[in-house]
C-alpha cells in the first residue's frame, strides 16, 4: 500500500484528497503557490512545501518542481485533482519515470482520451458513437462553411485541447462563421486547433462515473446529470440522472466499458455524453481524471471515489459497488457576479457560514478571512445534498442555499436555489445544456452588479505561518512578542497578500480592455494572453481583433475602438498579467 500522498492541487478538491488520506491512515503532503500559504487545505497536510510563484504556471503547472518536491518529502505517490496537471500525459510520464506513483490511468492512456479529436477517434475505434462530426482538425474556413451546408446550422466549434467548457463556438449562421474566420483565422489565429461537430441544440449532458482495475475489474458507480450548465460551464449536478428514456442508461454503461476496455484504462474516469430529445444518446468525451461532481456519486452508494484511486494504484482490486440509493445534488458554489453575467470577483469573506442538517456535505478551501484571488479557478466550495428521493433533495437543497451566508464576495446561491425551484427542473426536468441561456437567463430578473467587495482582513491567533528553507511551518509565539510589532496586544499578526484590484467592474460593463488617455490598452482583469492578432506597424479598423484573453475558463476578445496603428505591444502570447497591466498601444487615425 502507498504511505505518502503528495496532493499537487489546491483548495478544496485538495482538502477533500487530504481528508481520505488521513482516514486511511497515510501521509499527506501539500504544495502551494504564495496566496496559498496559509489555506486550509495546506493546514490540514502533515507537510507543505513551496512552489516558489504565484502564477499558474510557476506553481500548480510547474510539474519538474512538483516532482522534485515528491522526492524531497519521501512521497511515493502524487495525487494530481482535476485541473492543472491531472490530464497531462507527459507530466503522467514523468511521475512514473521518477519512481512514483500516480494516481490515474497511464499516460498513454490519457493521450488517447485527453485529446477530443483523439477522443473521437478512439470512440469510433472501440464501436462508441460519437456526435456527428469531424475527426481532422480544421484546416481552412471553406471546411467550415462545407460541414454546415452537409449537416445545416447550428453547428459547433470545439477547441481539441479544450477542457472545462473552453474553446466551444456555435455557429448559428454564416455571419457567425464570418465572425469565427475573424477572431481565429489570420495571423497568429488557433483555426487548426478546431474540429466540427452538430450541434444538438435540446440534449441533456449526462455522464457515468467508472473505474476499472489492474485486474480487469470493470464498474460503473452511478450515472449523474449536468444539464444545468453557464457558457459550458457546470452549475448544477446530480446522481444518478433522473428520467432516462428505456435504454439511455444501458447504452451508455455498455459504451463505457468499451472505451474503458479499448484504452487499457487503469483508475477512475468519467465518460460522458448528449442525450437528445428523441433518446439518442452520443459520445461526448472521457475525462482522465476525478471530476469536480465526484461527490454526488459518492453520497448515493456511500463509496469514498479517491480511496478507490488510492486502492487501485496500490494494485488492489475494485471494490463492491452497491446499490444505488436516494438522490444527491451538487450545487458548485463561486464567487461570481449574478448580476454581472457571472464574472468572477475577487475579495475578503468578511462572513461565512454553513449550512447544517441532515444530508448536508461542505466541501470548500476557504474561511473567514480568507482572499478570494483572482489568479485561480473561482469555485470555493461545492455544497453536496442527498435525500431519499429527488424531491426531498431539492427541497432540502434550496434550505440549505437559504441558511448558506458568504459576505465579501459575489455568489450566485440565490440564483441556484431559484434554479431549483423552476418548473423546467424540479417537477418535469425539461433541461438541456442551453437551458440556462435561452430559457432561464432571459425571463429572470438578476440582481445589480455586486460592489461589497473588500480587501483582505486579518483575524485574531497566537500562531502564525512561516516558511523556511521552502517548507511551511506553523509558529507559536506569546502575545508579547505582537505587541512589539503591532497596535494588537494579542492574537496573530497574519501574512497579508499584496492588495490587487480585480477589473472586474470593467469586465461588467464592457468586457473589452480600458483606453486610456495615451492609446495605451490595458486588461481588464488578470488573465492569460493566448493570442495576439497583430504586429507592432500593422494598420486596423475599428472592430479588429487585436488580442485574446482567457480568464476563469472564459475568453475576452479584445478589440480596436476606432481606427489607427499599432505602435507598441507590451505582453506576449502565454503571459500571465494582473489586471489593467498594459497591453499595446495603439495611435488613432487623426
Amino acid at each position: 500500500m502507498l504511505t505518502t500522498i503528495l496532493v499537487a492541487n489546491r483548495g478544496e478538491i485538495a482538502a477533500r484528497i487530504i481528508r481520505t488520506v488521513h482516514d486511511m491512515g497515510l501521509r499527506a503532503i501539500a504544495v502551494y503557490a504564495d496566496q496559498d500559504i496559509d489555506s486550509p487545505a495546506v493546514a490540514l497536510a502533515d507537510e507543505a512545501y513551496a512552489l516558489g510563484g504565484s502564477t499558474i504556471h510557476d506553481t500548480y503547472l510547474n510539474g519538474d518542481r512538483i516532482i522534485e518536491i515528491a522526492k524531497q518529502s519521501g512521497a511515493d505517490a502524487i495525487h494530481p485533482g482535476y485541473g492543472f496537471l491531472s490530464e497531462v500525459p507527459a507530466f503522467a510520464e514523468a511521475v512514473e519515470h521518477a519512481g512514483i506513483a500516480w494516481i490515474g490511468p497511464k499516460g498513454s492512456t490519457i493521450l488517447q482520451l485527453g485529446d477530443k479529436i483523439g477522443a473521437r477517434r478512439t470512440a469510433l475505434e472501440a464501436g462508441v458513437s460519437p456526435v456527428p462530426g469531424t475527426n481532422d482538425p480544421v484546416s481552412s474556413v471553406s471546411e467550415v462553411r462545407d460541414f454546415a451546408e452537409k449537416y445545416g446550422f447550428p453547428v459547433v466549434a470545439k477547441r481539441s485541447d479544450g477542457g472545462g467548457g473552453r474553446g466551444i463556438v456555435v455557429l448559428r449562421s454564416a455571419a457567425d462563421i464570418d465572425e469565427f474566420e475573424a477572431r481565429h483565422g489570420g495571423k497568429g489565429g488557433d483555426l487548426g486547433a478546431y474540429f466540427l461537430e452538430k450541434f444538438i441544440e435540446s440534449a441533456r449532458h449526462v455522464e457515468t462515473q467508472c473505474m476499472a482495475d489492474a485486474h480487469g475489474n470493470f464498474a460503473v458507480v452511478s450515472t449523474r446529470d449536468c444539464s444545468v450548465q453557464r457558457r459550458n460551464q457546470k452549475l448544477i449536478e446530480e446522481a444518478p440522472s433522473p428520467f432516462m428514456p428505456h435504454g439511455a442508461e444501458e447504452t451508455m454503461v455498455e459504451w463505457s466499458k468499451a472505451l474503458f476496455t479499448h484504452t487499457d484504462y487503469v483508475g477512475l474516469g468519467t465518460c460522458e455524453f448528449l442525450l437528445d430529445s428523441d433518446g439518442s444518446v452520443y459520445f461526448l468525451e472521457v475525462n482522465p481524471r476525478l471530476q469536480v461532481e465526484h461527490t454526488v456519486s459518492e453520497e448515493v452508494t456511500g463509496m469514498d471515489l479517491v480511496a478507490e484511486q488510492l486502492r487501485i494504484a496500490s494494485g488492489l482490486e475494485l471494490s463492491e459497488v452497491p446499490e444505488i440509493r436516494g438522490h444527491s445534488i451538487e450545487l458548485r458554489i463561486t464567487s461570481e457576479d449574478p448580476g454581472a453575467d457571472l464574472v468572477p470577483t475577487a475579495g475578503t469573506i468578511t462572513g461565512l457560514e454553513w449550512p447544517a442538517g441532515h444530508g448536508i456535505r461542505i466541501e470548500t478551501g476557504v474561511r473567514v478571512g480568507d482572499y478570494v484571488s483572482p489568479d485561480f479557478d473561482s469555485m470555493i466550495a461545492k455544497l453536496i445534498v442527498t435525500g431519499p428521493d429527488r424531491d426531498t433533495a431539492i427541497a432540502r437543497s434550496v434550505r440549505a442555499l437559504k441558511e448558506l451566508r458568504i459576505e465579501g464576495i459575489a455568489t450566485p446561491k440565490d440564483m441556484l436555489a431559484d434554479v431549483l425551484q423552476h418548473d423546467d427542473f424540479a417537477p418535469d426536468f425539461r433541461v438541456g445544456t442551453r437551458w440556462m441561456e435561452t430559457a432561464y437567463l432571459p425571463n429572470v430578473d438578476l440582481p445589480a452588479p455586486f460592489t461589497g467587495g473588500s480587501p483582505e482582513a486579518s483575524s485574531e491567533r497566537r500562531s502564525f505561518v512561516a516558511e523556511i528553507d521552502g517548507r511551511r511551518h506553523r509558529v507559536t509565539l506569546p502575545a508579547e512578542f505582537f505587541a512589539a510589532t503591532s497596535s494588537v496586544d494579542t492574537g496573530l499578526v497574519r501574512p497579508q497578500q499584496p492588495r490587487r484590484t480585480s477589473g472586474r467592474q470593467v469586465v461588467a460593463q464592457s468586457g473589452e480592455a480600458a483606453i486610456m488617455a495615451d492609446g495605451v490598452m490595458s486588461a481588464p482583469i488578470q488573465s492569460i494572453v493566448v493570442r495576439i492578432a497583430v504586429e507592432v506597424g500593422q494598420a486596423v479598423v475599428k472592430g479588429d481583433v487585436l488580442l485574446v484573453l482567457e480568464s476563469m475558463k472564459m475568453e475576452k476578445y479584445v478589440h480596436a475602438p476606432s481606427s489607427g496603428t499599432i505602435s507598441e505591444i507590451y505582453v506576449a502570447q502565454a503571459q500571465n498579467i494582473p489586471a489593467h497591466t498594459p497591453l499595446l498601444k495603439l495611435e488613432e487615425e487623426k
